[in-house]
């Protein structure tokens, strides 16, 4: 099947905009970035359960545990950030998306970055990692380019964000590398994604949330974004700063606290519950509750018998992935020419994210049932994108309907 939108090629001489050729899988980052990080998702946890259990080795000499570190935050999630930006940038800036063969090589440059992690030995552990460390900067690179020409400033942000995941992903190789593992870099990473979620959650949440109740006929909007926005993203990002580096201090307590006031204030001025009919849209209320649960986890952590990585989790699968599945399919859906309203399948993917996000944590709370609420939060997780990828998978293979 393929496409049959336009194509332009730039002074550097790279084509541009929809193919008219090829697999349609290829004609829109979000279609192989996002098919690619749900098989991942999938995958890399049936594989790490198996791991667990003494079934198969992965990750060779770079350890299973980092591996499956890796794997989550720099793997499935940077497939997830590609397939949005991919889609979004051009949206910004009005100029046409990668497509084609572009699109195709970049995306062999992060399947190559699963494949290597997975077997790193068969072509040596420094040139696996120094391969698959290149995909964020690669991003990085084309996301700079489309917006600067763009001259869309006021997202120059949203590179500096990628330009930390990228050293952030540098940084956790060379630790496993020198034997260590790296806390400090996964917190820098979990925390650029979430100064992301703050970001681009900020802009698409109250719009969409507003073009909801336009619709149904409401009077009342959520706030648009304004100083106190920018003012509570700020606190965010100092306090994500500080858990990175020195996750224990009091000052980082006390900061934690207040971000975690602070987003919730933040969240109650969207009217998330006034768009609870339609849950494509509610997700995404739900996903960003999870930012001041965790600024709450960090702050009140050893108060409530929650360690560092139960805080990680709430973070991780919390905030990140119910946020990530939720723009995947409300993306998936909108760029597909679907309707912007969620199945029973779609429901159920974000109960089970939910359920995963709830389960993991709380088995630091009750660790005489830990293994059970390991087991029955990883097949939450399975669950979630396998009902993705029943309902989605055909839709990112197919070509635009409507």
């Amino acid at each position: 099947m393929h496409t049959s939108q336009q194509t332009s090629r730039p002074a550097g001489g790279i084509p541009r905009g929809l193919s008219k050729t090829g697999p349609v899988l290829f004609s829109y980052g979000f279609r192989p970035f996002f098919l690619g990080a749900a098989i991942v998702a999938m995958t890399a946890m049936i594989l790490w359960i198996a791991a667990l259990a003494g079934i198969v080795e992965v990750g060779g000499s770079y350890g299973a545990h980092h591996w499956h570190a890796h794997e989550m935050l720099f793997g499935f999630s940077s497939a997830v950030v590609a397939g949005f930006l991919l889609t979004a940038v051009p949206n910004w800036t009005g100029r046409l998306p990668v497509s084609g063969l572009p699109l195709a090589g970049l995306f062999a440059l992060w399947v190559a970055g699963r494949l290597l992690m997975l077997w790193p030995d068969l072509i040596g552990l420094v040139p696996s990692v120094a391969i698959e460390s290149l995909f964020l900067p690669v991003l990085l690179f084309i996301c700079s380019r489309e917006i600067i020409t763009g001259r869309k400033w006021k997202d120059l942000k949203v590179l500096g964000v990628l330009a930390v995941l990228s050293l952030a992903n540098i940084g956790f190789h060379l630790d496993t590398l020198a034997g260590e593992h790296g806390g400090t870099v996964e917190r820098l990473a979990v925390s650029a994604y979430l100064v992301l979620i703050m970001i681009i959650g900020g802009r698409i949440i109250p719009s969409f949330s507003r073009n909801w109740l336009n619709q149904k006929g409401e009077t009342r909007f959520p706030v648009s974004y304004g100083r106190f926005d920018t003012g509570v993203i700020i606190i965010g990002a100092l306090a994500l700063t500080c858990w990175s580096l020195r996750p224990n201090e009091p000052a980082t307590l006390a900061l934690a606290a207040i971000a975690g006031i602070a987003h919730a204030a933040r969240l109650r001025r969207w009217r998330g519950l006034a768009v609870w009919p339609e849950k494509l849209l509610f997700i995404l209320h739900v996903a960003y509750a999870f930012l001041p649960l965790g600024f709450a986890a960090i702050a009140l952590g050893d108060r409530i018998g929650l360690g560092d990585t139960a805080i990680m989790h709430v973070m991780t699968v919390g905030a990140m992935a119910a946020m990530m599945l939720a723009v995947m399919t409300r993306a998936t859906r909108g760029h597909t020419g679907r309707q912007l309203a969620s199945s029973w399948l779609t429901n159920a993917s974000y109960a089970a994210i939910l359920m995963a996000a709830i389960l993991r944590p709380l088995a630091d709370i009750l660790p005489d049932r830990a293994m059970m609420l390991y087991s029955l939060a990883g097949l939450a997780w399975l669950i979630a994108f396998g009902l993705f990828l029943t309902e989605y998978g055909p839709m990112l293979a197919r070509v635009r309907r409507g």
